[in-house]
């Protein structure tokens, strides 16, 4: 794991508290493009982290297992998910048998692997018609407010560190604070056919401090410190203040899918 991947074990009880779940309209179209139901389906969801969709994989009546390597992400996944099964591992190097599987998730977590290794290890684990989905959710740069906020993330960063506040970083919840450019970070696997994709929107409102701890548990973040972390999200705060008077905020997401059939 690199040390923008381990950082996210030192904050997990912030990460589960403050990260976003999934519109049910997310597995929905899982379900289309993977050509079954959810229900009843062997699931494996790797790089965990604290469970966030793993829980909700759960809710939908999937026979699901996680897959996380971080002692920190995975000590919050066994609080908040008593009856979730847990395995310790990462997409590089699956813990888990060959053909097992009906489906590989991904929430967030995708590009913390190498494609040389985790492209064979997902094709090892699913069945014949067994699918890989792969999905990042992304605060939606189309809003102004949170475009402004990228931008100044971007500013305060630099380009390379905004990557971890702004784009495609964490486990299993939104690492978007305005759906930067992650080219990077977002490349789909060769090797595994075509994906088809889909593109869902939704929203939650929240405080406008939840907001803030949810920008401080990214990546970038975490690295930064807490004196740095807290020069950004106090000038933020009066800056959205301004925008939000009553203090609550609507966090606008796009989640981008894209599922692979064996």
């Amino acid at each position: 794991m690199t040390k923008r991947a381990r950082s996210f074990d030192s904050a997990a009880v912030l990460y589960q508290a403050h990260r976003p779940g999934y519109p049910a309209e997310l597995f929905d179209a899982v379900e289309e493009l993977a050509g079954r139901p959810l229900a009843g389906a062997r699931v494996a969801d790797v790089g965990a982290g604290t469970g966030i969709a793993t829980a909700l994989l759960h809710a939908r009546g999937a026979e699901v297992v996680a897959v996380e390597p971080g002692d920190g992400m995975a000590a919050e996944f066994r609080r908040a998910n008593p009856g979730i099964p847990l395995v310790r591992g990462d997409g590089d190097r699956l813990p888990l048998a060959d053909g097992a599987f009906d489906l590989l998730t991904y929430a967030q977590a995708w590009h913390w692997t190498d494609p040389a290794r985790s492209v064979p290890e997902a094709r090892r684990v699913l069945r014949p018609g067994g699918a890989l989905a792969i999905w990042w959710n992304d605060l939606d740069a189309e809003v102004p407010w949170i475009a402004g906020q990228g931008e100044r993330l971007r500013v305060f960063f630099g380009a390379e560190g905004a990557e971890g506040a702004e784009g495609a970083e964490g486990a299993d919840g939104a690492d978007g604070a305005d759906g930067g450019d992650t080219n990077t970070f977002r490349t789909l696997p060769r090797g595994l056919g075509g994906f088809a994709t889909r593109s869902v929107r939704w929203s939650r409102r929240i405080p406008l401090d939840d907001h803030l701890a949810n920008l401080a548990s990214h990546s970038a973040f975490l690295l930064l410190g807490e004196s740095g972390t807290r020069e950004f999200t106090d000038a933020e705060r009066a800056r959205l203040l301004a925008l939000f008077p009553d203090g609550s905020v609507e966090e606008r997401y796009v989640v981008s899918l894209s599922v692979a059939r064996m």
